[in-house]
């Protein structure tokens, strides 16, 4: 997605009302959308065994309200990005979160599993284009070696509301009903829009063309990094999705105990999105090769500490730590986009969500069968490797990218795309100087 000439000119002068707040309190009203929706989207799985009780279905059935979520996110993700190109991203964020809003408010009506489903739908599908959209917006407010923590904070919303947001949902869930864990969500929400509309930075409406923002779709690098994200992630969705179960029929532990085990993976995801982008804006591709080394080890030991609660918390930490491949891959995504940034940004979570909903199948695949619970681990273990299997086909493509860029035998070609190309929108009251010296896309 591009914005007005205007609103990326060097030359352009920013009006008062326009002028953007410390950049700490944007990162902050934006991350709180995602702490809203990572509430709903990691809560309702730890609520899984209340819900499906309730409305007297079995647990791998019930799982079928997470991948109508996944699916929401990713036919949303790019819909609504390309759809949005010609609106002010301060506007499509209000958008998005009153739609995020209502849908979960819907979830905690639902009268049955089938109206469940369809509002789990709503929920989804703004949830890819939020943090597409919020991401550029991040990134655009500090120079471009930087970019990496930017979007890390960003997700910080998202992660932390695994240490409190999620906790919280399910000691409410347990105590009143897993209906006032959504009706918490739409609270979240509607606090979020509250905070955007007072210090998201004002941009100008997008001059953008959705036909260019379609144009992502013909980069071979943009769909190999979406298949590192819809492959690689499935591994940590499969052991999550059933985690709850797992620790009450293989852990032994009480109800009780379940939100202790939530708010450290919570703590593992928010260490490694404060930390692991450091290493990313030095060496990306490595980083990303190494994380999904590491999420790999830590799935495959899954059913070996399982049965001791101390073992398992250490193991549900590192697996959390691994959720820091979000950030490393969106950053990844900027570079290969070229003009269609918005689109590419949302994607990425379509492909997070792809993974989201095949990690859970998978792994409810392998209960079934007769596996056992702790089964879940040895999947997610494949589709971690499988995640890097890919990764090895885009890392090659990037030290090749480096090596013609380095050499001037593909300058200018259109498919080998400049490895860090200029923000996606300049941000308002910043200082000429401040700005990053690099062509307007």
């Amino acid at each position: 997605m591009t914005t007005s000439p205007q609103a990326t000119s060097p030359r352009a002068t920013p009006t008062a009302a326009s002028a953007p707040h410390h950049l700490g309190i944007v990162l902050f009203s934006l991350a709180m959308g995602g702490f809203a929706i990572g509430t709903t989207e990691f809560a309702s799985m730890s609520l899984l065994p209340f819900f499906a009780a309730d409305l007297k279905i079995d647990e791998p059935t019930a799982g079928y309200a997470i991948s109508a979520y996944a699916l929401g996110v990713v036919l949303g993700a790019p819909l609504i990005a390309v759809l949005g190109a010609r609106f002010a991203r301060r506007t499509q964020l209000l958008a998005l979160m009153a739609v995020f809003a209502l849908g979960n408010g819907l979830t905690a009506l639902a009268p049955g599993f089938g109206w469940m489903i369809a509002a789990r739908f709503l929920s989804g599908l703004p949830h890819g284009a939020y943090f597409g959209i919020a991401a550029l917006v991040a990134a655009s407010l500090v120079p471009n070696d930087r970019r990496s923590q930017a979007v890390g904070r960003l997700m910080l919303g998202l992660t932390s509301a695994t240490i409190v947001g999620v906790p919280l949902a399910n000691l409410v869930g347990q105590a009143v009903g897993w209906r006032a864990s959504f009706g918490l969500v739409s609270v979240l929400a509607l606090l979020t829009i509250l905070l955007c509309a007072l210090f998201a930075p004002r941009d100008q409406a997008g001059r953008s063309d959705p036909l260019r923002e379609l144009g992502a779709l013909r980069s071979g690098r943009v769909w190999i990094t979406l298949a590192i994200s819809a492959i690689g992630f499935g591994g940590m969705f499969a052991v999550y999705t059933y985690l709850a179960t797992t620790l009450i029929e293989v852990t032994k532990v009480s109800p009780a105990v379940i939100p202790f085990f939530l708010a450290v993976f919570g703590i593992g995801a928010t260490l490694g999105n404060l930390f692991v982008p450091r290493f990313a804006d030095r060496a990306l591709m490595p980083t990303a090769g190494i994380i999904l080394l590491f999420s790999a080890g830590a799935l495959l030991v899954f059913p070996l500490a399982a049965h001791n609660p101390w073992l398992l918390a250490a193991d549900v930490f590192a697996i959390g730590a691994g959720v820091s491949l979000g950030a490393i891959l969106q950053t990844r995504l900027m570079d290969v986009a070229g003009d269609a940034q918005a689109l590419a940004a949302a994607l990425n979570h379509s492909a997070f969500n792809t993974a989201n909903a095949l990690g859970p199948f998978l792994g409810g695949v392998a209960i079934r069968e007769g596996f056992g619970w702790t089964s879940t681990g040895p999947v997610g273990a494949a589709l971690a490797l499988a995640g890097f299997l890919i990764w090895i086909v885009a890392w090659r493509d990037a030290r090749s990218d480096r090596a013609d860029n380095t050499s001037g035998s593909d300058a200018g070609s259109p498919q080998n795309p400049p490895t860090r190309p200029a923000p996606p929108l300049a941000p308002h009251g910043r200082s000429h100087s401040d700005r990053p010296k690099e062509p307007v896309a």
